[in-house]
């Protein structure tokens, strides 16, 4: 079966929580599956209703200190979910860089196109 995507997938196994959902705060962890520029599959512990819209934070490790990791902070809306998988779209999305010396935060922000 030959998938005809908008954007190009990549097979991406990193760490993510769910910081919101709605107008909720919230805590869910888990991990991608697979990322474009547009979207995310995610794998996690819980359900989350589609049309639900969430805030989350994919880690992106930097290969030295955990400490210096980026991470990439997305606002998005959940397009499918079925058992423990999620699908949601990236349609905001910012890095941010905590430095342990000075603990000031970096980001700068982009949207997915």
């Amino acid at each position: 079966m030959n998938e005809n995507r908008k954007n190009q997938r990549f097979e991406l196994r990193l760490p993510f929580e769910i910081i919101r959902s709605g107008h909720r705060f919230s805590l869910v962890q888990g991990q991608t599956v697979n990322m474009s520029s547009s979207g995310v599959l995610f794998e996690l512990s819980q359900p989350l209703p589609v049309g639900e819209i969430i805030e989350y934070m994919i880690t992106l490790p930097t290969g030295q200190n955990p400490d210096e990791d980026v991470r990439l902070r997305c606002m998005g809306k959940v397009v499918r979910s079925h058992q423990n998988f999620a699908a949601a779209t990236m349609e905001r999305y910012e890095f941010v860089r905590t430095s342990p010396v000075s603990s000031d935060v970096s980001a700068r922000t982009a949207s997915a196109s």
